[in-house]
C-alpha cells in the first residue's frame, strides 16, 4: 500500500538568506523524496512549496525549524494544500 501523498506551503522566517538555507532544502529535499520549489522572498523570509509522501514532507518540514549552519530559524508557517503532483525534482526558483 502506497503512502497517503502531501502538498505543504512553508514559509520560513529568521536569518534565513544569505545562509545557503535555499541550496541546503533542495539537498535535503533530494535526500527526501521531496519534490517542489524554494525561494526567496523580498521581505527576508524563505517561501517552500513541497510534494511527496506524507512522511518524508513531514520530516523536511521539521528540518525547515532547524535549516542549515548559520540559519536562526524564528518562525515556520505551514498551510497544507491540494496535492497536485506537478513536480518531478526540487528547484531553487528566485
Amino acid at each position: 500500500m502506497s503512502e497517503t501523498k502531501k502538498r505543504v506551503r512553508v514559509r520560513i522566517e529568521g536569518l534565513v538568506q544569505g545562509v545557503f538555507y535555499r541550496a541546503s532544502t533542495r539537498r535535503q529535499a533530494a535526500v527526501l523524496g521531496v519534490y517542489g520549489t524554494v525561494r526567496n522572498l523580498p521581505d527576508g523570509a524563505v517561501e517552500a512549496v513541497m510534494e511527496g509522501d506524507a512522511g518524508a514532507v513531514d520530516r523536511l518540514l521539521d528540518w525547515c525549524h532547524v535549516g542549515p549552519a548559520g540559519a536562526d530559524v524564528t518562525a515556520v508557517r505551514a498551510v497544507d494544500e491540494p496535492y497536485r503532483g506537478e513536480f518531478t525534482d526540487f528547484r531553487v526558483i528566485g
